[in-house]
């Protein structure tokens, strides 16, 4: 029996849906190779647990980088080791669907088909984040109501206004997830003069990060290396911190919502009005991120539900849409 594999291919983490079960598989998009041999060692979760502590010879790298492909042998081999762990040894070859960034290029979105052609499917097909994301958050994208969805990934925020199975505006930025742990070491680097891993970043976001009103006596400790000692050393950093290390990129994500809002219909801007916007990805979870975006844009924004998995979920269930969508943002390639 035929399965059909929905899969949002994200900056920072992989997520896999098959159609009838649900959410299958879900691992960091890590690869570890052995410098020496160019050989790839492991993908995934394993390859995670390798990041800063593998010997001078193995490096474990992320094949994409702002939502896009930046090693394409990687990409290909890792998008094969996924779709084998979901189907084994079947027969029959299954559909894929891979979400893109709503501002993936011709160029771009051919290397994703190609890569994902390799991993011994009957079809590929390229479906954007924000359209994905709608319909994985149960939005009926078929009505002739204007609903926004923001999505904000490990790569980029994408954002786009969608009725009548079609994209009425859209943007997309890459600053995401990513984009914020890296604020926030550089911003530790500068103040405390410590250096913090990319793991410790990226735990501090997410259990000490809040966009607003946040507390600087809500602190929590993270473990470093002092640049002048080169020693270990210890620090409290607190939520004020995370914000100002924070608020710059939050800024640029309402000022690209905004812009999407302005080349929108006023009928449509009503609709939005009315439902608020919807949020889904990893970046939806950041604390006070919706409560900031919705007192600079003065639109009601909520979060999805499950919104980390809602993109790879849409993604699944795209194949339902696939004869409705308009706009040219579904694209399908035989092997």
């Amino acid at each position: 029996m035929a399965i059909d594999i929905g899969i949002d291919l994200g900056t920072a983490s992989v997520i896999v849906y098959v159609k009838g079960k649900g959410v299958v598989l879900t691992e960091p998009t890590i690869v570890a190779i052995d410098t020496r041999t160019g050989k790839i060692i492991t993908f995934g979760q394993k390859a995670h647990d390798m990041l800063g502590r593998t010997p001078l010879h193995i490096k474990a790298i992320t094949p994409l980088h702002d939502g896009v492909i930046s090693d394409y042998y990687i990409t290909e081999e890792m998008i094969k080791y996924f779709v084998k762990k979901i189907c084994g040894n079947r027969i029959v070859k299954p559909r894929l669907t891979i979400c893109v960034p709503s501002g993936v290029t011709d160029v771009e979105s051919k290397a994703v088909v190609e890569a994902a052609s390799t991993a011994n499917v009957r079809k590929v097909f390229l479906i954007e984040e924000p359209v994905a994301a709608a319909i994985g958050a149960g939005i009926d994208i078929s009505k002739p109501i204007g609903r926004m969805i923001v999505d904000i990934g490990g790569g980029t925020t994408d954002a786009a206004v969608i009725s009548l199975n079609g994209v009425v505006a859209k943007a997309s930025v890459k600053i995401a997830g990513k984009k914020m742990d890296e604020a926030l070491i550089r911003y530790i680097r500068n103040k405390h003069n410590v250096l913090l891993g990319d793991k410790t970043a990226e735990q501090l976001k997410i259990n000490l990060g809040n966009m607003f009103d946040p507390n600087e006596e809500i602190v929590r400790e993270a473990k470093g290396r002092n640049l002048v000692t080169g020693l270990p050393q210890i620090i409290e950093i607190n939520e004020v911190e995370t914000y100002e290390a924070f608020e710059e990129y939050a800024y640029s994500i309402a000022l690209m919502i905004q812009s999407v809002i302005e080349r929108t219909p006023p009928e449509l801007v009503a609709d939005i009005a009315e439902h608020g916007i919807v949020m889904t990805g990893g970046g939806a979870l950041l604390k006070g991120l919706p409560k900031y975006l919705q007192y600079h844009l003065n639109v009601k924004t909520i979060v999805a539900d499950n919104p980390i998995d809602c993109v790879a979920k849409g993604t699944g269930e795209s194949f339902d849409y696939l004869t409705h969508l308009t706009d040219g943002f579904v694209v399908s390639a035989s092997k």
